[in-house]
């Protein structure tokens, strides 16, 4: 899939070009799946925003994956041919084959990671942004057993993370969603709160002793509640809106071995990942609607197996 001009899902196309070749320290993946984020689409919307995160035309779309190694380039040492891995390539993983280094950079040259038995390929390729973002957050506000933690957007393609290893933590989780989202963050091991106005009296009633931490996933709206029911700075984190004295959490700030963690625990059935939809490489643009209308639950992914 590729941009020509950038824009929105009407502005891709499914084009044929020559298959990459894997050069030194490169492995080539024959992609199966390709999971969805928000910042695939936010990142190619314009140009502007395009330059700043290094993306120019033609450009690919999407930054998760999952697949197997069919070729490697001199001085791999770590993965050989047949191996199954997942990884991300930013802008570039909805393909039939992806480059990446044995010890890349998402942002740049691309990742790497095996897929450990027991997870399948759609599951490991919706792991990689979700799965840094979600730990990178936890790190910023140190959640632990003695904690209460607000999550806002709980219910969305990170929250589903946060939610799980807050939980894993020890931490009581609050989550915040619409009511449709109830169930299922329930489901999640969360508390569900309705946004909105009136959203800190709501926190207060389910929580009366307070909350000690907070991750803002959508916008700003939550960690402006946090600190209207007392939580410190320090200890409140956004993904999206930035306010002063509170610290963002950023996916390329997640600790060595976080993303590998993450797909053990998910290959041990400790941490579950919805999967809201699949589509075919083909209805991309109608896979890429449903996940910016930023309403559904779980996580959307490409099919690009052929099967």
């Amino acid at each position: 899939m590729q941009f020509e001009s950038f824009g929105g899902p009407d502005a891709l196309r499914l084009n044929d070009v020559p298959a990459p070749q894997a050069v030194a320290e490169q492995l080539r993946v024959r992609v199966t799946a390709a999971g969805l984020n928000p910042m695939d689409w936010f990142m190619t919307s314009d140009a502007e925003t395009a330059t700043r995160f290094g993306l120019s035309l033609p450009c690919g779309f999407g930054t998760d994956y999952a697949g197997v190694v069919d070729q490697v380039g001199p001085g791999v040492t770590d993965f050989a041919v047949g191996d199954r891995v997942f990884g991300g390539a930013m802008s570039r993983a909805v393909a039939d084959y992806v480059l990446v280094e044995q010890a890349g950079a998402i942002a740049t040259a691309g990742d790497v990671h095996r897929t450990p038995d027991g997870l399948d390929d759609r599951t490991a390729a919706v792991l990689t942004i979700a799965g840094c973002t979600a730990s990178a957050a936890l790190a910023v506000v140190g959640a632990g057993p003695d904690d209460t933690v607000l999550v806002g957007g709980a219910g969305g393609g990170v929250g589903v993370f946060v939610v799980q290893l807050a939980r894993l933590a020890g931490a009581r989780v609050i989550g915040t969603g619409s009511a449709s989202s109830a169930d299922v963050l329930r489901a999640l091991g969360a508390e569900p709160v309705a946004y909105g106005e009136g959203m800190p009296d709501r926190v207060r009633a389910v929580a009366p002793q307070g909350v000690t931490a907070a991750i803002d996933l959508f916008g700003a709206d939550t960690a402006l509640a946090a600190r209207q029911l007392g939580v410190r700075d320090e200890r409140i984190t956004t993904i999206a809106g930035r306010i002063d004295g509170i610290t963002p959490a950023n996916g390329a700030d997640a600790a060595p071995g976080a993303l590998d963690r993450i797909a053990r625990l998910v290959a041990a059935g400790r941490l579950r990942v919805p999967i809201a939809a699949t589509f075919p490489v083909e209805r991309i643009r109608e896979a890429v609607e449903l996940q910016a209308a930023r309403h559904v639950h779980g996580k959307v992914v490409i099919d690009l197996a052929g099967e």
